[in-house]
């Protein structure tokens, strides 16, 4: 989660009115985040905030957020956007590379040192979470003044056009710039496989931005900037939006006027930033549903007004005003999320009433519990695996049987793209990290899988040795099956993870459970470990339901 690091009298001065540092200490964290360091006689302040809040990303937009969670000045705020006579031109080289590209203008501010640091940190917490490390989007702000309209954003030959790039005194061309310069390096690869790169350029052909690499040195703002120019590009246009959004208003904190510019892309001409408010419509019946409260429409308007947002109760029917930076309003429960910030989380439940009781195990835990024991008699140690994986291990090197399973949406890396269906391949991944270490290694896991949208316990052993056998992991399987108590029948099988003829599937009242046996040589290698291996997964839900009262 991002730190924001500010400093106290900074936020003061943006609230508009001195805020006793235990109030903030103790109040901050209600909106969402975690107070790092807060120190009465120290000036400095990190506040940990939560991911779903970016526009308080920055002091400015807690200052705005503060103001109206403490009463100062509730509701929403408002902005007003005036157009400029800046045209922007959007060239349709871009829509295969980087195709969204947004601007906006703030005129009129006052850049000291605390806004400067301000500004830097936004960019960087905004690029880290919502930008995906830029891969999504990527932020330029520039010094107005030092370019011409109109702007031209544009694919151009890597060695065609050639800048000094911030921080750099000398000229580069973009090939240049990824690779030698630090950030053209880092970011390199968000432009692998392209042959032409995009840019912004002024009237003048002055470089503005080669994204999402690098600015040039020529529109570096510093604090003897009063007009800015914001530049969005990116992948994802309510991303692209949400952070232009937010940077605008936040320098809006500042004095700063906020005025349009008039973008013209595939024909059409529109203006940006555009901040006009979204409108949800809710029932407060629901709400109180969600949130276990039993709140009038009343309280809860006055709880959205704490939160930062328009509110106007008909009856049962709220009507809600949410404003443009609000990226983390995107359905209705949250907005029933916010009426509990605004209520307050202290305020809920009431007086607990002190009864004695006992608890004990769920069935599934203690016949784990039981299994695990069984296995360490056995000789094997415990791991722990995550139940995420990718359809590469699970499926195609092992050559397990195929399982529909579920997607991961936005996965952060292409290792984790689904949730397991399987834990075998989860276990050969531990082997595969600790093939240097000695031999023998044994290995289990008693854990989740979901299949059919359905969470099942599973247990799985692994064994990796200068020789195994088929033998040997059948007198485990077979160990650990009476030991369960429970009546089994074993078939041959041929799932292709085993050697021809060396495994089996494990029945239970006529229904297969599970599998053990060696393992083929190209899935061993298909792993790149070097020594045969052996294992058993059973599936332990249906043991459990049938043995549940009389296990162990």
């Amino acid at each position: 989660m991002p730190v924001i690091n500010f400093k106290y009298s900074d936020l003061c001065s943006l609230i508009g009115q001195e805020v006793p540092m235990e109030t903030l200490a103790d109040r901050i964290p209600m909106i969402g985040a975690d107070i790092e360091h807060a120190e009465a006689g120290c000036d400095d302040m990190s506040v940990e905030f939560f991911p779903d809040r970016p526009d308080l990303y920055c002091v400015e937009g807690t200052a705005r957020g503060m103001r109206a969670f403490l009463g100062i000045e509730k509701g929403m705020k408002t902005y007003d956007v005036t157009k400029s006579d800046i045209d922007v031109f959007v060239d349709d080289s871009v829509r295969n590379v980087r195709p969204y590209f947004l601007c906006g203008v703030v005129r009129g501010v006052d850049i000291d040192d605390n806004m400067l640091k301000s500004i830097m940190e936004m960019q960087e917490k905004l690029h880290t979470t919502i930008g995906r490390k830029r891969k999504k989007l990527a932020i330029g702000i520039h010094d107005l003044d030092k370019i011409n309209a109109p702007f031209t954003y544009r694919l151009a030959e890597p060695h065609s056009i050639r800048f000094v790039p911030l921080a750099k005194t000398e000229e580069m061309d973009m090939e240049e710039i990824l690779t030698k310069h630090e950030k053209g390096r880092d970011y390199a690869h968000l432009l692998k496989g392209y042959d032409k790169y995009p840019i912004i350029l002024d009237r003048d052909n002055n470089v503005l931005s080669f994204p999402p690499i690098i600015n040039g040195s020529l529109t570096t703002v510093t604090t003897d900037t009063h007009n800015l120019f914001i530049d969005v590009t990116g992948f994802d246009r309510k991303a692209v939006k949400g952070a232009l959004d937010i940077v605008a208003t936040a320098l809006a904190e500042r004095g700063g006027r906020i005025e349009s510019v008039t973008m013209h892309e595939s024909g059409k001409t529109f203006q940006s930033p555009d901040l006009t408010p979204a409108e949800y419509r809710i029932s407060a019946a629901e709400c109180n549903k969600y949130l276990g409260t039993d709140l009038t429409p009343k309280q809860m308007v006055d709880a959205f007004a704490k939160m930062g947002l328009d509110a106007v109760a008909d009856g049962d029917e709220l009507k809600v005003t949410v404003p443009a930076y609000r990226l983390d309003i995107m359905h209705k429960v949250d907005l029933f999320e916010d009426v509990g910030i605004g209520y307050g989380f202290e305020n809920f439940g009431g007086k607990y009433t002190l009864q004695q009781t006992s608890g004990v195990l769920e069935p599934v835990t203690s016949f784990s519990e039981d299994i695990r024991d069984v296995m360490i008699g056995l000789g094997y140690m415990e791991v722990m695996t995550l139940t995420l994986i990718n359809d590469k291990d699970e499926f195609e090197t092992s050559k397990l049987p195929w399982m529909d399973n579920v997607r991961v949406l936005n996965p952060a890396t292409e290792d984790v793209t689904c949730l397991r269906t399987y834990l075998m391949p989860s276990l050969i991944n531990i082997l595969r990290h600790n093939k240097h270490r000695d031999l023998p290694q044994r290995i289990f896991e008693v854990g989740n899988i979901v299949r059919d949208n359905d969470i099942h316990v599973h247990l799985c052993a692994m064994e990796t040795a200068s020789k195994v056998s088929f033998t040997g992991i059948k007198s485990v399987t077979e160990s650990v099956l009476r030991e369960m108590g429970c009546e089994y029948e074993l078939k041959p099988t041929d799932i292709k993870t085993f050697i021809d003829g060396r495994g089996a599937e494990i029945y239970f009242k006529g229904k297969p459970i599970g599998m053990f046996g060696e393992m083929a040589i190209d899935v061993v290698t298909g792993y790149e470990i070097t020594h045969p291996i052996a294992f058993l997964e059973i599936d332990l839900g249906p043991i459990i339901a049938d043995h549940k009262d009389t296990m162990f």
